[in-house]
């Protein structure tokens, strides 16, 4: 497993119907099983992508059904399972958390992150959108090992926070997955230019399977389901509408361009303190 991991990122149009948006998710993962993927990747919120306000009520506790369900899948298939991010309910919170969880192919938990960063935004009155006022950040960084790969967690926003995904590489990182619900407006021209740029910079295979389409309660997704290599090079990329794509991540790529190109090794962290402020950034 250590040289060659054949990878497979899921692609959905979840809707408010929560069974069927699982039932959709099982068939897709068992169908990349069946293309010989060993890690198999689901999008963000795939259980329920409906009016947000709906939220706490799909939400449910980790360990809990969905996961039992999907753990059932990782036994029967033998598979490393990211299971997305689910709406995860926590004693204490009136809100909700966005979670990811990663299984191993006897079903145990073996990961879980929580979002860190939330996309709340007031454009002069004509948009405005509070991720924050249902979901609670997480505060805790988070890499897992799979047989022997270390894998970076992240969710949709953190996209934008290269900090990060920094981060999550000088914890050892190799592949960083990423799953989404990115829209159209934003995901047309920034979507693969990010995805390529953490992959590029943090010399990483990034997996970022997504969600595609309209959903109820007026969102549209961007989709395009991207499997990137360190290099920046796009290895799989996803049609229109759900589906599966599978790639194989040699991870002997990765430690050659790490060789090639020492951008990781050649940091001076000593040259730039962090700032904890910056003045006129709102």
């Amino acid at each position: 497993m250590r040289d060659v991991l054949r990878v497979a990122a899921v692609q959905l149009n979840s809707g408010a119907d929560k069974a069927r948006n699982i039932a959709d998710g099982i068939a897709l993962v068992e169908q990349a099983a069946a293309r010989g993927a060993t890690f198999v990747a689901l999008p963000e919120v795939w259980t329920y992508m409906g009016p947000s306000d709906a939220n706490r009520d799909m939400a449910e506790p980790i360990p809990g059904e969905t996961v039992e369900r999907m753990a059932d899948v990782a036994r029967r298939e033998r598979i490393w399972l990211h299971c997305g991010s689910i709406l995860e309910r926590a004693e204490g919170e009136p809100r909700v958390f966005n979670t990811n969880v990663v299984l191993d192919p006897d079903g145990n938990i073996v990961g879980r992150y929580r979002k860190i960063h939330l996309f709340d935004i007031d454009i002069d009155g004509a948009v405005s959108f509070q991720e924050s006022a249902t979901v609670a950040p997480g505060d805790e960084i988070v890499t897992v090992d799979i047989g022997g790969v270390t894998l970076g967690l992240a969710i949709c926003y953190d996209l934008r926070f290269p900090e990060l995904f920094r981060l999550l590489a000088l914890q050892g990182a190799e592949i960083i997955t990423l799953p989404a619900a990115f829209t159209q407006y934003t995901g047309k021209d920034h979507w693969e230019v990010l995805l390529r740029a953490r992959a590029i910079e943090n010399q990483v295979f990034m997996v970022a399977p997504a969600e595609y389409g309209k959903h109820p309660g007026g969102s549209t997704t961007w989709g395009r389901s991207m499997i990137v290599d360190p290099w920046g090079t796009v290895l799989a990329t996803a049609a229109d509408g759900p589906g599966v794509i599978v790639t194989d991540c040699d991870l002997n790529t990765l430690e050659r361009i790490r060789r090639e190109v020492p951008s990781l090794a050649n940091r001076r962290p000593g040259a730039y303190l962090w700032v904890e402020e910056a003045v006129g950034v709102h």
